[in-house]
């Protein structure tokens, strides 16, 4: 599939993000959401969310044994192991990457006459990486995949993934993932960030993910 024009604005809005904190045995973590609906059934998007197949199609490849206490790989990015799976409703895994372990949550619930699909990922961040990029460090990567989503769930197609990476180059990209900061800047003022420490975490967030120089 040709990676289709995007309306940039109408999809980014299409998303709410929230940002929180919760108290973990290791202490406190923050918590980011972002959720969205989609028309169902349940049982495709469930299948595009677990199925190796879907996956690559619009994400990445994986591996593994996937199924409760089993263990998932993500070519040239994450792994983990599944410790929670209610299908076709929800999942939970841990997401390791970097040397850091977080955890993600995905959950598909009733929402009028379609779905309402929730991914949280609740992550241990220092206070210094969290002044410095804010909650988009990662929340702007949570957009990118949901794009992946929604327009594989639209079209049925598989998507490039040298032409997805062409794309956020593109300036049509750089607009989606400047958005994208700035969404997550919104999320986090309305969590109580202080406005100004969050322009500017969200200026460097902006600058990294599309080599910008920041203002």
């Amino acid at each position: 599939m040709t990676f289709p024009t995007v309306d940039v604005s109408h999809r980014i809005a299409a998303s709410s993000r929230t940002v929180g904190t919760r108290t973990l045995d290791a202490g406190q973590a923050r918590v980011l959401t972002i959720t969205r609906g989609y028309p169902g059934p349940v049982e495709d998007v469930w299948a595009a969310c677990t199925d190796p197949e879907r996956l690559a199609r619009w994400f990445l490849p994986i591996s593994g044994d996937l199924r409760l206490g089993g263990t998932y790989q993500i070519e040239g990015n994450a792994h983990g192991t599944i410790e929670r799976c209610d299908p076709p409703r929800s999942f939970g895994a841990t997401w390791e990457f970097g040397g850091d372990v977080s955890w993600i949550d995905v959950s598909l619930a009733p929402d009028g006459d379609g779905i309402r699909f929730t991914l949280e990922h609740v992550a241990h961040v220092d206070d210094e990486r969290w002044a410095q990029f804010g909650p988009g460090a990662v929340g702007v990567g949570w957009d990118s995949m949901m794009l992946g989503l929604t327009m594989h769930l639209e079209s049925g197609g598989s998507i490039d993934p040298a032409e997805a990476v062409a794309w956020t180059a593109s300036p049509e990209g750089v607009r989606f993932l400047t958005e994208s900061s700035d969404a997550w800047r919104a999320a986090s003022v309305a969590a109580g960030e202080n406005p100004t420490a969050a322009a500017a975490a969200a200026a460097r967030t902006t600058a990294a993910y599309t080599g910008a120089d920041q203002p």
